[in-house]
């Protein structure tokens, strides 16, 4: 079988943690525990594409949240 996350006929979904990390899921496969649903069902570079445009600071909320407080 090849890998469900790299395949170009496969539905796929975005998926958003709470520290606003996102991830390329399945669509076909169950949503894990602790991540909710951003976008999707669409094509595998329909949602990358969302990724890219929603994901434009890789740190953690909490992190980001952190450096804030050191900040003040």
């Amino acid at each position: 079988m090849s890998n469900p996350f790299e395949s170009d006929e496969l539905s796929y979904l975005v998926l958003v943690n709470d520290e606003g990390q996102y991830s390329l899921w399945p669509a076909f496969a169950a949503v894990p525990g602790g991540w909710t649903v951003a976008y999707g069902q669409d094509t595998r570079t329909v949602c990358l594409d969302y990724i890219n445009e929603h994901w434009t600071d890789m740190r953690p909320l909490s992190l980001v949240a952190a450096m804030a407080n050191d900040r003040a």
